[in-house]
């Protein structure tokens, strides 16, 4: 049963970072943190690249944690590891180059007329 329970961790932890990730991006956003300048950019970017760094570091600490063992179990909880990096890395990335708050962004633009766009 630790077996599972090691190799469940790695998804555990991308399915609660990527929650955690986006339940910060809409506080941002409706907080109005974009406008938030600091020294690393807006305050809502800076947070939330950190939170993704440290969720990656987790990641990571994880599956250098997981025991090196020869037989299945050991095995399974390896790739379980190694699917709680790769899923945490790759789902949130957009959130290092991307932020969309409102209907203002690149992609809404393509879709929704605003009020400017019709005088």
């Amino acid at each position: 049963m630790n077996w599972l329970l090691r190799a469940l961790l790695g998804p555990t932890l991308w399915a609660v970072a990527f929650s955690g990730i986006y339940a910060l991006h809409g506080l941002g956003c409706a907080r109005g943190w974009p406008a938030i300048a600091t020294s690393f950019g807006s305050l809502h970017h800076l947070l939330l690249v950190s939170l993704w760094g440290i969720c990656v570091g987790l990641a990571l600490i994880i599956l250098l944690r997981t025991p090196m063992g020869t037989g299945r179990a050991a095995e399974i909880a390896r790739i379980g590891g190694w699917i709680g990096v790769g899923a945490t890395i790759l789902t949130l990335l957009p959130i290092l180059a991307v932020s969309t708050c409102g209907p203002e962004t690149a992609f809404a633009a393509l879709f929704v007329k605003t009020a400017s766009a019709t005088i």
